[in-house]
Order: C-alpha cells, then sequence, then structure tokens
C-alpha cells in the first residue's frame, strides 16, 4: 500500500470510527488472489463489542464505496479489533492489557514474563510470578527499555483467592471440545 493510499484511507475512516467511540489501530492493504483485502483494526480501552463492530464495518463499506480511495479493482473488507498475537507498541496498548500476562523483551535485561499491574505515562509496574512456590514480586519496567511485547495467553488463570486443581483448566477445555 502506497503512502499517498495509507493517507487517503486514514484521513476516511479515521473520523468514522472515533465518532463511534473506537480508535483506529491498524490499516492493511494486500494482495487476496485477484481482489485485494482491506483490513481495518478497531479498538478502544473498553473493548469493541460486536454490534459496534458491525456498525462501523457498515459505515466504513459505505464511505469506501462513496470514495475513489480503493480504485476500480474488487476488494475485500475486514474490519477486526486486534487478536492476542499484536504486539503492544503504545502506552495505550499495556493499558488496555492491565491484569494480563505480558513477555517482554527487554533492550538491557532480556525476556522477563510478568503481570502488568498498573500503566502510567512512562511504564509499567509489574508482578513477576513466584517460581516454585515462591511469592511474586514486584518490577518496574520503563517502556523506553520495552523492545518487544505480547501478551501471554493464559488457559489456567486462577482468579483472585480461588483455590483450583491443576487439571481442571484442562478438563474444562476438553469437555468444550467435545460439545463442539
Amino acid at each position: 500500500m502506497s503512502t499517498t493510499q495509507s493517507e487517503r484511507l486514514r484521513a476516511l475512516l479515521e473520523p468514522l470510527v472515533e465518532k463511534a467511540g473506537l480508535e483506529l489501530e491498524e490499516i492493511t492493504v494486500s494482495a487476496a488472489g485477484r481482489r485485494r483485502q482491506l483490513l481495518v483494526v478497531i479498538d478502544s480501552d473498553e473493548g469493541v463489542d460486536l454490534d459496534a463492530m458491525a456498525e462501523v464495518s457498515r459505515q466504513v463499506s459505505t464511505a469506501l464505496d462513496a470514495s475513489d480511495v480503493m480504485g476500480e479493482q474488487e476488494y475485500l473488507l475486514e474490519v477486526s479489533s486486534p487478536g492476542t498475537d499484536r504486539p503492544l507498541t503504545e502506552p495505550r496498548h499495556f493499558r488496555r492489557n492491565a491484569g494480563r500476562l505480558v513477555k517482554l523483551q527487554l533492550k538491557e535485561r532480556g525476556e522477563l514474563i510478568a503481570r502488568i499491574m498498573t500503566v502510567d505515562d512512562t511504564g509499567l509496574d509489574l508482578e513477576v510470578p513466584g517460581v516454585k512456590g515462591r511469592k511474586p514480586k514486584p518490577d518496574r519496567v520503563e517502556f523506553a527499555d520495552i523492545a518487544r511485547a505480547r501478551v501471554e495467553v493464559e488457559f489456567s488463570r486462577k482468579a483472585d483467592g480461588e483455590a483450583q486443581a491443576d487439571g481442571d483448566a484442562e478438563e474444562s477445555i476438553d469437555e468444550s471440545t467435545e460439545e463442539a
């Protein structure tokens, strides 16, 4: 996607997304066979529900149809929220994931897996899980020290104060798979 097309798409779509109370995270145009695929990623601090996503998708489609920004070639429009595999690159991404476990690649200290406790303008307050029955310990990382970051998906996180047998999460996954 050319810079000009990217800028034109952002100028067209960003006001529509913001009007819906959401943020435009990313726009990507890629080849999909004979057609192109336009991926529009939206998000908010509260997340994005399906009704809001459907409404934004309709508005984006209408705006694109009325515009020449995509040219004459056919395209497939996909409006989505960020997946769990999206890199965390902005302070707002970390804020939206407070309470979640993240894998950080730090510029000086190497890899760190920890839970985001709080986020401020300069960095993160973290809780590093204890190993072999030890208590978790606090840590602090500044945004400037982070080379890469991603959310670590947890399947068996214990609720606060709740004891859970080691096999409970696996059993519930197996049960849900059998029903599907």
